[in-house]
């Protein structure tokens, strides 16, 4: 069990669905307050009843974490409600199958906006807070390993995760004097609803029988299987315990064996 993570208050944005739900379901499990934030309020309270029913208290929060303002209000909503702030983890993003000769300016703004934008500010906001509340802070993002590969019909995808790791690294240089680490996380293939639309986007670009993508990098992963939100979270829960506390710049791989650094 990690260390330190009873009782510490944690803001998950992207978190009614998929990895995030993951994430939130396991930092429950070890006695973290949450706040969730997503788009999405009617599955964000479905995730709230799950792990409040876990023992902990929880918070929901709408907003458009492309939109600074509204990740500093998310923020100022989780210390209010929940009594303290101690872990941002930058979750949420979008993935976009399109070969580079098909991005549009406004395809290429929206994921930017999204994958690279909304980190850059869930960073900004939460070491501001961390500073004002004169403690150390944990900060986790979502990166991938299309953060370390770029992959063919991923390439926009791919150069937001490369950003995330590059913000991951001077985050972590910039704050360290203030006791706050940064690391991110870089899962594989994983089997959300993400992948879904991934798939089917494959398969209309290139032809492919649905599911016939996903099994195919599925087949690549050395320990034989897909990858689920529970494998992801465990790195995060990880991350942000005190097991970690040495560990910053960071964007540690979790995905089975596919991407080797």
């Amino acid at each position: 069990m990690p260390r330190g993570l009873n009782n510490k208050v944690a803001l998950i944005t992207g978190a009614a669905q998929g990895i995030g739900r993951g994430i939130a379901l396991r930092l429950a499990q070890e006695g973290v307050h949450l706040a969730l934030v997503d788009l999405s309020v009617d599955k964000l309270k479905k995730v709230q009843t799950e792990v409040e029913a876990l023992g902990v208290k929880a918070t929901i929060f709408n907003a458009d974490i492309s939109q600074l303002e509204q990740i500093t209000q998310a923020i100022q909503h989780t210390e209010q409600q929940l009594g303290g702030f101690d872990i941002m983890i930058n979750n949420a993003g979008i993935a976009q199958v399109q070969a580079i000769s098909d991005v549009s300016p406004a395809e290429f703004r929206k994921i930017t906006d999204i994958n690279v934008g909304g980190v850059l500010w869930g960073i900004q906001a939460a070491a501001k807070k961390f500073i004002e509340r004169q403690q150390k802070g944990k900060i986790i993002n979502a990166a991938s390993i299309a953060g370390h590969d770029g992959f063919a019909l991923l390439g926009v995808y791919s150069a937001t995760k490369f950003a995330v790791r590059a913000l991951t690294q001077a985050a972590a240089k910039e704050y360290a004097s203030h006791g706050i680490t940064v690391n991110a996380y870089c899962p594989g293939i994983v089997g959300t609803d993400m992948w879904v639309e991934i798939d089917k986007r494959f398969s209309e670009i290139t032809g492919a029988p649905m599911g016939e993508t996903y099994k195919k990098y599925v087949e690549g992963i050395a320990l034989g299987r897909a990858q689920t939100p529970e494998d992801v979270a465990a790195l995060v829960a990880f991350l942000a315990s005190e097991d970690s506390d040495y560990i910053t710049g960071q964007s540690i791989l979790t995905d089975g064996g596919i991407v080797y650094r």
